[in-house]
């Protein structure tokens, strides 16, 4: 199509400001090639520069500041606080004797980054030791070689000798009940995400890394082999659909626990009967109901523990206090319990994530009973994500025998570490463990590799997968990781003569040198149908900034039969401002206000026309 040819179907077709849907798709707007969409190597001249980001300054430091400011008095403002007036309190209350105490010496700690002078003689309002959900009792005879984490044990309340023993899990068949589990690649059989989903350990086909040396977060590909997937409630894997993924906690992680814990070493992989009196745990589903049944200490550090994904709470702290035996060290826990300590703790909190190891290596002395510990944690929840391929055309052939494969893309999360410097998300961590070790035996010539990934089928209802079948125009928005799930919508829709040129993709990327996944890897011409947005090289523009700029493109899809926009890809930054830019399209070409243009992208929410999917 001509531009002189395309500017006047653009000018007739927002004339009335709602398109009609074109009689062919030939006619409809294409990615716009502007003078401002042109990606370059290096920044050219431009007519208005760009605006600086709003800075913080301290408009704030005193309560009358904060009255001039809010209208409010002192009292009102903690009334609209945490209720603690952590924030209002000063380093010393008049009436109280304070004392110095000796900070512990060690880099876990300091990198805790507590802020504590001295404290006060006297705590009041010390949080109560918590209630002990968790119990260990020993058991006669392991029931399995393997592993003895695949069963439950019932007993009778009154009696502490064994009456029977009866399998926990009751959604998967009688063989799979009865076979040892290797929990070295998979969880305990009661390890269940919710029923009817059996996790499964997908061997790893092929696994590379898709972004190359220099990119601020490495992303790796996985091609899983569900050929032997366990049959389970007539549902399949689906395009755009998404994987459960019961990720381990590292092994040195757990290992550090165990040894902080004082934990003997034969007694770490010894069968050992856990009772709980109530809640989920060491599950992630079902009622909230008393438990029983055969598994390990490692076992349930390893896959039912979160060891480091929540921010410590007071219950944790007092447990720990409850078991120092260096005097500094319970001072300065039950200080952090108090409402004295309030604001320290306050700051504790919300500051960088803290692990139980690192908790408790700053604090030396204190080596709480595991079970009591237990009770004050986090169950370790799935992992969920996307699949990046269409999962009904992936094959390939090996060992004479047809093998069926999805595909994933996992981004790795880091933030600081005391000990490493840097530490790994929990499944993003796991996920590159696996991909080394397999990439590692590959270079060194082992063929095939044994290596897993413990997986379920869950969320194939999901919005991306249960919108994704019109045969309307599509525009798929994405951003790093996010433009994953994309990748097999776009392989669908070469498929079906129907939708052809009815699908557009924008992805945002940091730098196309380093960080463009799945670069040459959309079965198409690129350059027709997807268009790259690069923040951090040529002019610097994000995603949602070109969203602006195809303004045409996304008025005529939004308002077309069955038209789709999909968005993927982190809520901060990313799908704020996607949504933000959306609005002022609709005002732009809708001629709406505000709060007009909100409401028009809400009804189609919630038709099915606009999919947000972030995190």
């Amino acid at each position: 199509m001509s531009d002189s040819v395309q500017a006047q179907y653009l000018v007739a077709s927002t004339s009335d400001c709602i398109p009609s849907e074109p009689k062919t798709p030939s006619i409809a707007p294409s990615l716009t090639y502007s003078e401002d969409s042109e990606d370059l190597d290096e920044p050219t001249s431009r007519v208005q520069p760009r605006q600086r980001r709003a800075s913080t300054r301290l408009i704030a430091q005193n309560a009358r500041d904060i009255q001039r400011l809010t209208g409010e008095t002192t009292a009102e403002f903690v009334g609209r606080c945490c209720g603690g007036g952590c924030c209002l309190m000063g380093s010393r209350r008049t009436g109280l004797y304070y004392e110095t105490v000796a900070l512990p010496d060690n880099d876990a700690f300091r990198s805790l980054g507590l802020n504590i002078g001295d404290i006060p003689t006297a705590l009041t309002k010390i949080a109560e030791i918590p209630e002990k959900t968790v119990s260990f009792k020993p058991i006669a005879k392991p029931r399995s070689a393997t592993s003895p984490s695949d069963s439950g044990i019932s007993l009778d309340s009154d009696r502490d000798s064994i009456i029977s023993v009866a399998p926990f899990v009751d959604n998967v068949n009688h063989d799979q009940k009865l076979s040892p589990v290797d929990t070295s690649i998979q969880p305990p059989r009661f390890v269940q995400p919710h029923p009817p989903y059996y996790v499964h350990p997908a061997k790893i086909h092929t696994t590379r890394e898709l972004t190359k040396d220099g990119a601020e977060k490495r992303t790796y590909h996985f091609d899983l082999d569900i050929t032997d997937y366990p049959e389970e409630d007539g549902s399949d894997f689906k395009v755009g659909g998404a994987i459960g993924v019961m990720a381990p906690n590292c092994e040195l992680a757990v290992e550090d626990v165990l040894d902080a814990l004082m934990v003997p070493r034969f007694l770490r992989n010894k069968p050992v009967l856990l009772t709980t009196t109530k809640g989920r745990y060491p599950t992630v589903w079902g009622d909230d109901k008393p438990r029983e049944l055969v598994t390990t200490r490692r076992d349930l550090l390893t896959w039912c523990t979160d060891l480091q994904s929540y921010p410590p709470t007071k219950p944790l702290l007092r447990i720990l206090a409850e078991h120092a035996t260096s005097e500094n060290e319970k001072k300065i826990l039950l200080f952090l319990c108090s409402a004295e300590g309030q604001g320290t703790f306050c700051d504790f909190r919300t500051g960088p994530h803290i692990t139980v190891s690192q908790l408790l290596n700053a604090f030396p002395s204190s080596h709480p009973p595991m079970d009591e510990l237990l009770s004050c944690l986090q169950p370790l929840m799935p992992r969920f994500y996307s699949l990046s391929n269409d999962p009904h055309e992936s094959f390939q052939m090996r060992d004479q025998k047809q093998h069926r494969l999805i595909e994933i893309a996992v981004t790795v999360h880091e933030t600081n570490d005391w000990k490493k410097g840097c530490r790994t998300g929990v499944g993003s961590g796991f996920f590159e463990r696996q991909a080394r070790r397999c990439i590692k035996a590959q270079e060194n010539g082992d063929k095939t590799p044994e290596f897993y990934i413990p997986m379920f089928k869950g969320l194939m209802a999901n919005p991306l997968a249960k919108q994704f079948n019109s045969d309307g125009p599509m525009l798929l928005i994405g951003a790093g990781v996010g433009i994953a799930p994309f990748r097999g919508f776009v392989q669908r829709r070469l498929k079906q003569a129907n939708c052809a040129n009815k699908v557009w993709v924008l992805q945002g990327i940091r730098d196309s040198l380093v960080d463009e996944i799945y670069s040459g890897e959309w079965g198409v011409h690129e350059d027709e149908v997807k268009r790259v947005v690069q923040s951090r090289r040529g002019e610097g523009r994000y995603v949602q900034e070109e969203v602006q700029n195809q303004a045409d493109l996304v008025w005529y899809i939004a308002n077309s039969v069955d038209g789709r926009i999909f968005v993927c890809g982190s809520s901060k930054g990313m799908g704020e401002g996607v949504e933000d830019s959306l609005v002022g399209v609709a005002m732009a070409k809708g001629n709406l206000e505000r709060e007009e243009a909100k409401n028009f992208w809400k009804l189609k929410k919630e038709a099915g026309q606009y999919i947000a999917e972030t995190w």
